[in-house]
């Protein structure tokens, strides 16, 4: 059995109205579009499915997006982040509505940034990557979609290289609307300590099979993987995030379990198994101690 997914070639299916992903237009792994046209051209986006791309999206206008299990209202202009990771949907997109976004997949970035991009603070999957924007910053971000829409269509060696650099400007622009305390704390040692440990974490999801497994399930196998004893970690990660390490450990497991229950026809036995969970009765007891529903009351409604 499979997870629901949509790739980058359905994507583009999906936007061209092509019968089958061969007939649709060839891209590289990067695009970028205007919500204005997408708009006129009819199209609109499927049900709530994970992806195998990531997109970066200035939105201009009122609307719903919805993440998982969580739902925000978003008004007025807002850049917003989305990761492979956590499936999203929003409500259908009035007219009035206008915008830019780009989607792109991870290999973009391959060799020309110092960290993966499935690492950064803005694409990780308890991240709240959405930024309302002033008229000047909304202005900002417009010309570097536009400036990378340009490069698309030019005849240019090295585009794609200035591309990358207008998508990291972006990037780089959100993590700069952060607030300066909050710099101030990621400058300590127990913040670089926890955001190894997040990394770590997340780099153990998408589930994407079930006979994938997530197996570093407890404090002390974090403490182990990063050589560091196992009550400096906790001490760590409780100061620089507010939460204990089981407790991030347990909302991350949570998360994972309610996107598979949702977005996923896998067994909850085969969703136990691929959280790490031995005996499915464990499972529900975890599930239904977290959410106060079990896995199937949850999955049927």
């Amino acid at each position: 059995m499979k997870s629901r997914s949509e790739s980058l070639g359905q994507f583009y299916q999906h936007k061209f109205n092509a019968e089958d992903i061969s007939t649709a237009p060839v891209y590289n792994s990067f695009n970028v579009f205007s919500i204005e046209d997408r708009i006129l051209s009819g199209t609109s986006s499927p049900s709530f499915v994970r992806r195998d791309f990531y997109k970066i999206m200035l939105f201009r206008g009122e609307n719903v997006f919805h993440f998982a299990d969580k739902s925000v209202t978003v008004s007025g202009n807002t850049l917003l982040f989305f990761n492979p990771q956590v499936p999203y949907t929003y409500d259908a997109l009035s007219t009035n509505t206008s915008g830019y976004f780009c989607v792109f997949r991870e290999e973009f970035f391959n060799d020309a940034i110092k960290f993966p991009v499935r690492n950064n603070p803005l694409f990780m999957a308890d991240a709240k990557p959405i930024y309302s924007l002033s008229a000047e910053h909304s202005k900002q971000v417009a010309d570097l979609f536009i400036k990378m829409s340009e490069e698309l269509n030019a005849e240019f060696d090295y585009k794609y290289d200035l591309i990358r650099s207008y998508v990291l400007e972006l990037i780089f622009f959100a993590l700069k609307l952060e607030n300066s305390s909050q710099q101030d704390i990621r400058s300590n040692a127990s913040f670089r300590i926890a955001r190894v440990f997040k990394e770590l974490l997340e780099r153990q999801f998408p589930i994407a099979s079930p006979s994938q497994r997530f197996t570093l399930r407890s404090p002390q196998k974090f403490a182990d993987a990063l050589s560091i004893h196992t009550n400096y970690l906790n001490r760590a990660v409780k100061k620089a995030t507010g939460k204990t390490t089981t407790e991030h450990i347990f909302e991350r497991l949570i998360s994972e379990a309610k996107i598979l229950l949702r977005h996923s026809d896998w067994s909850i036995a085969e969703i136990s198994f691929a959280l790490g969970f031995e005996d499915p009765a464990h499972f529900n007891h975890f599930f239904k101690k977290q959410t106060q529903v079990t896995p199937t009351a949850f999955r049927s409604v």
